[in-house]
């Protein structure tokens, strides 16, 4: 009974974590790059495609493109960083890490906020507020990879899309699926849903409030310090 408790607890908790960091993600891609004119921050790679159709074209914001990955790299070796001293220290990386990616969206909200209008996407403070921005996704990729590799992508949905399809094609054609794929499948589609979801809220979200709107995700992984964390085994 006791052990059927832990995996139901495990379960649920793997559940809130993915879909509340999945619903992070949409909500400010979406919302980004409504407000700083097409830079992607969950899917930084997106920018590469932007920046070739823009060398083309007459428009601007290539310059905060470009930055993009620098910055989402210097976001991702501190996030490294600061987990390899937690571990060291005996101490479960999560919830820090999700208390910096807060702050760092708090930041970029009240950045963003303060500064508006922010004039030309290449200018100065459209390119310190979107690397803000940046920085934050950063940060969750590297949560994604170093603290709960074994949950589904919550910033990039491409891969869950393919994982969830290949495992409804395979129930649909007679194939029983184990405990361990059924547990894939919800995490997948949990993390899916979860994301649709964020880029909706976050769209509505940024022509309601502005820059105001990204205290919503902060909010969201702010709750999730409460979720109950596994420490890292001695």
């Amino acid at each position: 009974m006791g052990d059927r408790c832990n995996v139901s607890t495990h379960a649920y908790r793997d559940v809130a974590i993915g879909a509340g960091l999945a619903f992070v993600a949409g909500f400010v891609d979406a919302a980004a790059f409504i407000a700083l004119t097409g830079l992607f921050t969950a899917h930084v790679t997106g920018n590469f495609v932007l920046i070739g159709a823009e060398l083309i074209s007459t428009s601007t914001g290539v310059l905060a493109k470009l930055l993009a990955l620098p910055m989402f790299v210097l976001a991702v070796a501190v996030t490294r960083l600061i987990a390899l001293a937690l571990e060291r220290s005996g101490s479960p990386p999560l919830r820090p890490l999700l208390a910096f990616e807060a702050a760092v969206l708090i930041a970029f909200s009240v950045a963003g906020a303060v500064l508006s209008p922010l004039g030309s996407p290449d200018g100065a403070k459209a390119i310190g507020v979107g690397m803000l921005g940046v920085a934050a996704m950063g940060i969750q990729n590297g949560i994604g990879r170093l603290v709960i590799g074994h949950l589904a992508a919550t910033t990039v949905m491409t891969v869950n899309v393919t994982q969830a399809v290949i495992d409804l094609t395979d129930r649909l054609c007679g194939a029983r699926l184990g405990d361990q794929v059924r547990t894939r499948l919800r995490r997948t589609l949990s993390a899916v849903l979860a994301f649709a979801a964020g880029a909706l809220a976050g769209a509505f979200g940024f022509a309601t409030l502005s820059f105001w709107c990204m205290l919503v995700p902060a909010a969201i992984l702010v709750g999730l310090l409460i979720v109950p964390e596994q420490k890292p085994a001695a």
